[in-house]
């Protein structure tokens, strides 16, 4: 494992020129939300950083969570349906369309000098 001192060194520097580039465009003095740490001392440890909802409570749809699973869901059904009934374009179906139509012309052409 490669040694962690240039990453922190690298680290700090880029912070650095964050805090300089901000506040020598107009950014205003004092920390910005894009450069502090954060308020937080370390992850809660649930998905999504959610604490979970009491005992007997039910979570509450977001406004945004509606649409987005029916556009998905309807979205695999239109792409199910469509793929799957698709027409057989591949150069191999096409061949062998051909092939048995030669083949059928061959036959009626045999039958026919006999």
């Amino acid at each position: 494992m490669p040694p962690l001192k240039p990453f922190a060194t690298a680290a700090t520097t880029l912070r650095s020129r964050l805090t300089h580039s901000l506040r020598t465009r107009g950014g205003g003095g004092g920390p910005s939300r894009w450069t502090t740490p954060g308020h937080e001392e370390r992850p809660k440890g649930f998905a999504f950083n959610r604490t979970p909802e009491p005992a007997g409570q039910s979570r509450k749809w977001e406004d945004w969570e509606l649409p987005c699973y029916l556009t998905s869901f309807l979205t695999v059904v239109i792409l199910g349906v469509g793929l799957s009934a698709k027409p057989d374009l591949t150069i191999e179906t096409w061949a062998h369309h051909k092939a048995l139509e030669r083949l059928e012309l061959e036959a009626s052409q045999r039958a026919d000098s006999d």
